[in-house]
């Protein structure tokens, strides 16, 4: 319809396994953030502070292990850089 603007879909919406992320960070300090499902495009992202992301995330303190969880954005990308993606991403 006229005037109708596009809804721009979430490409990383659905649920990944840890061996198959959407995105990998991590920081000099032995923290890795796996990425397996984002809840919003980044546009809304960006203007939220409270955007979150479902993560495994291992730390010096998981002992080798990965705790999962929703985590929020700015955490990660305050804390680590990105060192992978899958190409998926925007």
């Amino acid at each position: 319809m006229k005037g109708e603007s596009k809804k721009m879909p979430n490409l990383c919406g659905k649920m990944r396994k840890v061996n198959d992320p959407y995105e990998v960070w991590k920081n000099n300090n032995g923290w890795e953030w796996r990425v397996l499902k984002k809840y919003q495009i980044p546009e809304k992202e960006a203007s939220n502070p409270y955007a979150r992301w479902f993560c495994a995330v291992k730390s010096p303190l998981t002992q080798g292990t990965y705790d999962m969880g929703d985590t929020y954005v700015r955490d990660v990308k305050d804390n680590a850089f990105k060192v992978e993606f899958d190409g998926t991403n925007w």
